[in-house]
């Protein structure tokens, strides 16, 4: 049986390409040459097995009043049910829970993340072996955000929430058992400062595929 690896996410899991002259064909979602979840498979090779769940708009826990089941937590059991047995769950989420709509801050979208990751732990998904969790802090969104055309709907206060996130999220993985990994040096675009560039979706592979191999049960 192949090492299965599910990734957890937003737009940025599901490969959402803010700037199409950045993306191969010109569209609006990276392709499976692109995406930081297939060239992870690509590098780990065929005893992997690397399963994306990204969601554009996805959350922790926090509802979104504009759009329905937009939190993990609402999906996580059927979800990592759907995909049992699970060696490791990658969740990369944060970027979405910083909306100024949603109302938390920093430490709030961190408390989110803890009571995601022991619900994850609590499901029976994981075969022989224990929960194993890694928590990707997602990079920080960058000022073009304010002026872009989501910048609006994002609201105020998203830069500083994002940036503060990492010494939450830290604390959390330690807090709840996981491992962490801070994606602070892969790219986002400058169009609207919270999207991966296709140099950022290499960036983040290679990172995981240095990592990943060390967090895998025997």
């Amino acid at each position: 049986m192949k090492k299965h690896i599910l990734c957890l996410g937003d737009s940025n899991t599901h490969g959402y390409c803010a700037d199409p002259s950045d993306c191969a064909d010109g569209g609006i979602r990276f392709s499976e040459d692109e995406r930081w979840t297939c060239l992870l498979q690509k590098a780990l090779g065929d005893g992997f097995l690397v399963t994306e769940e990204g969601l554009s708009g996805r959350t922790t826990v926090f509802q979104d009043p504009l759009h329905e089941t937009m939190d993990a937590l609402t999906v996580l059991y059927s979800l990592l049910k759907s995909h049992e047995a699970l060696d490791l769950l990658v969740i990369m989420l944060g970027t979405n829970d910083v909306k100024e709509r949603l109302g938390a801050n920093a430490a709030c979208i961190a408390i989110g993340m803890e009571r995601l990751v022991r619900k994850a732990q609590s499901v029976d998904c994981w075969g022989d072996h224990a929960p194993n969790i890694l928590i990707v802090c997602p990079p920080p969104i960058r000022p073009e955000m304010e002026h872009s055309e989501t910048g609006v709907p994002m609201g105020k206060g998203c830069l500083e929430k994002s940036r503060e996130l990492p010494a939450y999220y830290e604390k959390t993985a330690r807090l709840v058992g996981a491992h962490y990994l801070d994606a602070k040096d892969c790219e986002f675009n400058a169009v609207d400062g919270m999207h991966l560039t296709r140099k950022g979706h290499a960036q983040l592979a290679a990172l995981l595929a240095e990592t990943v191999p060390g967090l895998l049960p025997g």
